[in-house]
Formats: structure tokens, C-alpha cells, sequence
């Protein structure tokens, strides 16, 4: 958002169109090319009137223009202050990005200072040393295709020693832990927590053809939502990472239809238990009975 309404799509086309000026290049023609691959359904009609009428006075009617170079696209203070927030995140370190450029810049705000009240408090130790370095070591044998060795103590205490085909990093916001997925010689597809892995050794390249990723399975899911203490904007809020329609229904209630991978079923299943009565399945039922499951779950485990 921030950056988007710096340079959006009309100041993108408009520094191309500028640039073929400015390079001598620029023609009625192209004027309309440009606006039709960088800007949105009606730039065609915006963007060539405006500046041929004068509106814009950025170019001369022969194409010309008075500008003598090509537009630059600095990077604003506010846009360095949200990367230096952005990247004092621990996550984002794990990757190997620092703050080297920005040492003096003012982060907007202090990322230690949010309220997750959604999520576990057990998340992974991201700043610990060895858990950054067989973080990386995994990271690497996804992008390269390797072979790993991977020591882990299972959720039974059991420890384990495989060697597994890696071909995906996932992470899990309301965990607040990365996941591996992995193939192995045991069980076709596993999913380990990186918390839980304390040893990790890369072997030789395997072919991706003979080990091919599972294919995502994407399923629907129709919620009813009674509008009380913010539940729609807090939802929207929630769901934003899922593809989803939202209508109105009723005085106070809405209709929300998500697209979600089936993997991430049990976390949808949890955040929108955390909504309480003020959300509802509407279908499928299948997903209703693993909302009541889920509860009766927690029931028991509160007996104990």
C-alpha cells in the first residue's frame, strides 16, 4: 500500500511514457501501447487523453517533452523507515537480509511492541544461532534439490534420524513456526516443525522429476457473519491472505466464501472457533464437524 501509492501504475506508465520521450522515441502509438500493458482496464482511456489535452503538461503534441531525463524513483525516508521496520523482524534475518544501508534510519515503529492475540507464544527461537543455521541449510536444499539429513525429536519424545526429500519451507502464523515438507523414505510426504530439528547435513542432488511436489488441493468454504464488535473487519483482517467473496445479507450480517489450500484446514479451523458465536459454517458440513470436534476436543482437554 505504501509503496503502491508512491509509484502506482499510472506514475509506472507515466514515467515509461516519459522515458521514450525523453530517449526521442516516443510516439501517438506508443503512448497507448504503454498505457494498455502498465495500466489498469481504463488507463487507455485516462492516460493518452490527459496528456494529449494538456492536462498533464508533460508532453508536447510532436511527442516532445521538456523533461531532460529520465524519471528516477528515489526511495522516500517513510519508505526506508517501513524497510528498516520491516527488516528488524528476526524472520525476515533468517533469509539473510540486514539493515546494512539503512543504519541510520528510523525504523516507523518498534515491531516488539504489537500484541499478537491470536497466535501461540511458543513460536520458534529466530534469533538463536544454531536454529538460523539449520534454517538456512534447509533453505538451501529446497532451492538446490538436495538430499538431507535431518535428527529431530518427535511430539512422543521419540528421536529420529532420516533422510528426507525437501521441497518446501512453510511458515504458520498462527503456530508462529516454520514447517518442512518433505518426502521420505517411510512415509511419502511428512511435515516436520524446525523447532524440533537439531541436526542437518545436505547430501548430493536428486532429480525433482523422480520426487515431484504434491499438487495443492483447494477447497471453498461459506462462513455467515453477525457483525458485532468489528467481527466483519476483524474477519476481513484475518482472511486477508485467502482468496474470498464477501456480500451483504442482511441489517447486520454477511456472507464471506474463502479459497483455502486444504493444508491449512486445522489453522482455519482455529481461528474461526476464536470468532465465537459471532461467526458461522454455513457449508460444507464437513468443515462444521471439524469445528464441533475441534471444540469437544478442547472440552475434554479442559476436564482434564
Amino acid at each position: 500500500m505504501l509503496f503502491s501509492e508512491y509509484y502506482g501504475e499510472y506514475y509506472a506508465c507515466v514515467s515509461e511514457i516519459l522515458s521514450e520521450a525523453v530517449e526521442g522515441t516516443l510516439t501517438r502509438e506508443k503512448i497507448g501501447e504503454i498505457a494498455a500493458k502498465q495500466g489498469f482496464g481504463e488507463s487507455m482511456l485516462v492516460i493518452p487523453a490527459n496528456l494529449r489535452n494538456g492536462n498533464w503538461p508533460l508532453v508536447t503534441p510532436d511527442c516532445k517533452t521538456m523533461i531532460r531525463h529520465i524519471p528516477p524513483h528515489p526511495v522516500t525516508l517513510l519508505q526506508k523507515r517501513w524497510l528498516k521496520t520491516l527488516l528488524l523482524d528476526p524472520r525476515i534475518r533468517l533469509f539473510g537480509l540486514t539493515d546494512e544501508g539503512l543504519e541510520d534510519v528510523q525504523p516507523l515503529f518498534d515491531p516488539g511492541k504489537i500484541v499478537w492475540y491470536d497466535r501461540y507464544s511458543n513460536g520458534d527461537p529466530y534469533e538463536d544461532e544454531g536454529y538460523i543455521e539449520r534454517f538456512r541449510l534447509l533453505l538451501e536444499a529446497v532451492k538446490t534439490h538436495r538430499k538431507t539429513q535431518v535428527i529431530f525429536d518427535s511430539h512422543r519424545g521419540a528421536h529420529n534420524n532420516w533422510t528426507v526429500i525437501p521441497y518446501r519451507l512453510e511458515y504458520s502464523s498462527t503456530d508462529d513456526k516454520f514447517r518442512l515438507l518433505c518426502h521420505s523414505k517411510k512415509w511419502s510426504n511428512r511435515t516436520l516443525n524446525l523447532s524440533r530439528i537439531t541436526y542437518v547435513r545436505l547430501w548430493g542432488t536428486f532429480d525433482p522429476d523422480e520426487y515431484p511436489v504434491p499438487k495443492l488441493t483447494n477447497e471453498s468454504l461459506t462462513l455467515e457473519i453477525t457483525n458485532e464488535r468489528n467481527a466483519l473487519e476483524r474477519a476481513m483482517l484475518q482472511f486477508s491472505y485467502l482468496a474470498k467473496r464477501t456480500e451483504r445479507t442482511g441489517e447486520n450480517t454477511y456472507r464471506m466464501t474463502l479459497h483455502y489450500r486444504q493444508e491449512d484446514e486445522t489453522e482455519l479451523v482455529i481461528k474461526i472457533i476464536s470468532f465465537g458465536p459471532l461467526v458461522r459454517v454455513v457449508e460444507p458440513d464437513r468443515f462444521a464437524a471439524l469445528i464441533r470436534e475441534r471444540i469437544k476436543k478442547q472440552y475434554r482437554y479442559n476436564l482434564t
